[in-house]
């Protein structure tokens, strides 16, 4: 846990976040500036800064980052439609919190490129 990290005081409950899954690996909540309909970060609780940091290690953790993303899609009903699982990593990639996390977007037509 970083003690400056915005994602890190959220998965402590020091910042409150419409939670809308957690496990010990994760937690899932609706992001405050959505980009569609349905739109939720997946977070792990583990503070990696970027996705250049993964490891080895953090194999399992991504799978079931992925995993995750199917069941909440799936829970709340925009599987069938489609969705898209999006990870930026830094300035130049669009990421803004140096905690890694992957934004889950659905409930309407995605477009490519995106951005």
């Amino acid at each position: 846990m970083s003690a400056d990290c915005l994602f890190c005081k959220i998965i402590a409950g020091e910042i409150p976040a419409n939670i809308i899954y957690e496990d010990s690996l994760l937690v899932v909540f609706e992001d405050i500036d959505p980009q569609a309909p349905q739109h939720f970060l997946i977070v792990p609780k583990k503070h990696i800064a970027t996705t250049l940091d993964l490891t080895a290690e953090d194999n399992e953790l991504v799978g079931h980052v992925y995993q995750i993303a199917g069941k909440v899609a799936r829970d709340s009903g925009f599987s069938a439609d489609g969705f898209r699982v999006v990870n930026n990593c830094n300035d130049g990639g669009g990421q803004t919190v140096w905690h890694i996390h992957f934004h889950l977007l659905g409930g309407r037509n995605m477009t490519w490129p995106p951005g």
